[in-house]
């Protein structure tokens, strides 16, 4: 299975390009139209999910790991294919996805081309409990950084502080002093 590609884009359309690697092999990679906005360069990385049906393989490229969880995630609900998947990705950043999944915005998930109201309904029923990885390690990490920054201030060396903060069991910033405190003290 092909989870990440790097190479040359050779032709680009709104929605696919041909991404020529460096052994000479050419792959038509399709893609959602943030991701074709976001392509600014002619050697690109992508990561992506590879489907397999009866007649055909199709390789489906993402900028982000983020865009890559929301297909993959999306593409698990009965109905929603690939094409209405990438239709999702080119309608919404990952962020606003997960806003409007956790808001159960009905009309928002009906501006996808191919969404009418009953399979908006059925994919927030299905998908109550979507939130991105990268969110919540992205909030642990900024608190153990804010907590990192806040001992050394109070004159605790940097080595000892990341070894302790790195046993503390604690998520927000506040107990992770508290917690870290205990251990330095």
């Amino acid at each position: 299975m092909i989870i990440a590609i790097e190479g040359e884009v050779v032709h680009k359309e709104p929605t696919l390009l041909h991404l020529k690697l460096p052994n000479g092999l050419t792959y038509l990679v399709h893609i959602s139209l943030n991701c074709a906005a976001s392509i600014d360069t002619k050697r690109i990385a992508l990561h992506t999910t590879q489907i397999f049906k009866e007649d055909s393989q199709n390789l489906y490229g993402f900028a982000t790991m983020d865009e890559k969880q929301m297909f993959d995630r999306v593409i698990k609900i009965t109905g929603i294919g690939p094409s209405t998947a990438l239709a999702i990705c080119s309608t919404f950043t990952p962020e606003d996805f997960a806003r409007a999944v956790m808001a159960q915005d009905v009309t928002a998930i009906k501006a996808v081309p191919g969404i009418g109201p009953k399979s908006a309904k059925r994919l927030l029923v299905e998908l109550g409990d979507f939130v991105l990885e990268s969110s919540v390690t992205d909030t642990a990490s900024k608190s153990r950084q804010e907590a990192q920054m806040a001992l050394e201030s109070l004159g605790f060396k940097k080595e000892k502080v990341q070894k302790v903060l790195a046993s503390c069991r604690s998520e927000s910033t506040q107990d992770l002093i508290k917690e870290a405190l205990k251990n330095l003290s």
